[in-house]
């Protein structure tokens, strides 16, 4: 099965596709792949509307290329700052639409849930986050920036679950 991690912000949206194996003749019955992650960025100097489109467009390119059959998105309940907010709500809302036009289910998982699932500790640090990912997905790097490795976390979270 494959999973479309998110992790939603307007300047930078972060992207992580897996595969999940069940069943798989490996050791593991649950063997989880990545495909693919990266950034999807926007420039501050284009007005939100126009920014909103390209998160829109290429997550859409996204989708067509991998094909996923859940969607899996980072949902924050806690703002420290009302600025920070209202952008990542409105692309949260870019990824709920693209989810829905393509008629591909949502899950949503705070960033609590998905260090507690990847670390085992709810605060965990971002390198201690990238570590793990790096660890469970086999990746030669630690994916980065953290925006990767948090939209990688939130598809292995969702992986687990299913």
């Amino acid at each position: 099965m494959i999973i479309m991690g998110i992790d939603p912000g307007v300047a930078r949206m972060g992207f992580g596709v897996i595969n999940k194996i069940s069943g798989s003749k490996s050791k593991n019955r649950n063997e989880i792949k990545c495909l693919d992650y990266g950034l999807i960025e926007t420039s501050p100097n284009l007005p939100m509307a126009e920014r909103l489109e390209i998160l829109y467009n290429e997550l859409n390119n996204l989708i067509r290329k991998h094909k996923p059959k859940i969607l899996a998105v980072e949902n924050i309940y806690f703002f420290k700052n009302f600025k920070t907010a209202m952008p990542v709500s409105q692309a949260k809302g870019v990824v709920l639409l693209a989810a829905a036009k393509k008629k591909i289910p949502v899950s949503e998982f705070t960033p609590l849930q998905v260090k507690m699932n990847i670390t085992g500790y709810g605060r965990a640090t971002k390198i201690q986050m990238q570590k793990m990912v790096q660890t469970i997905l086999f990746l030669k790097e630690i994916p980065k920036p953290d925006d990767v490795a948090d939209a990688l976390g939130v598809a292995i979270s969702c992986a687990r679950l299913f």
